[in-house]
């Protein structure tokens, strides 16, 4: 198994503008060979959809999704380039589909560098008392930790949610095949989601 070096994802990235962890991914999954790894991102659309993304997204739509006879809430807003993609089927049902994903897994954050230090702090902290208190070595303290963390993320980050219709892709990479076939960037804007009953931290 070829060692990924960081050289090689800065490589990778400059050729394509995919993100670093699709990068990453693309390389062990070619097992080092950049012109594998170059074609993987481009059958998945990532080198594409990574060149899109710098293009600005004001239009779009506000999809709202009640679901259980009005027991859960979802609103979301999903913009896109042009009002001609806004009002296609396609991005609409890009948008809808999000708003279920919000329903059903209940996100806290739309993309990893959404979630604050101090949150992936504490995660850390509850992780490494939780294995010291099951008797864990300090030596492998720190891998727990990482997986705890990765754990968390993809739970609650809504762009590494496992698609609920689909749990072979996520979310990121739904989004990166609407990109693609609308020719158009995305962009997952913000959400907001209620439950009967729930409280909320002004309460």
């Amino acid at each position: 198994m070829t060692t990924i070096t960081t050289d090689m994802i800065k490589k990778l990235r400059e050729a394509t503008s995919a993100g670093i962890l699709d990068c990453r991914k693309a390389l062990e999954s070619a097992d080092g060979d950049f012109d594998k790894a170059l074609d993987f991102l481009r059958e998945k659309g990532l080198a594409t959809a990574a060149k899109r993304a710098s293009r600005q997204a004001s239009e779009g739509v506000i999809d709202i999704y009640s679901h259980g006879s009005g027991r859960v809430c979802v609103m979301v807003e999903v913009n896109c380039e042009t009002d001609f993609v806004g009002r296609s089927d396609k991005f609409r049902e890009f948008a809808h589909e999000i708003a279920l994903q919000i329903a059903a897994t209940s996100p806290m954050f739309i993309k990893e560098e959404d979630v604050p230090q101090d949150v992936l702090d504490h995660e850390a902290q509850i992780a490494e008392a939780k294995a010291r208190e099951e008797g864990k070595k300090d030596a492998i303290l720190p891998r727990i930790v990482e997986g705890s963390i990765t754990k968390f993320k993809d739970e609650f980050v809504l762009l590494r949610q496992k698609y609920i219709r689909d749990d072979s892709k996520t979310i990121q990479d739904l989004l990166n095949e609407t990109i693609v076939s609308t020719g158009e960037n995305i962009v997952i804007r913000r959400f907001a989601r209620w439950a009967l009953g729930e409280t909320t931290s002004e309460e």
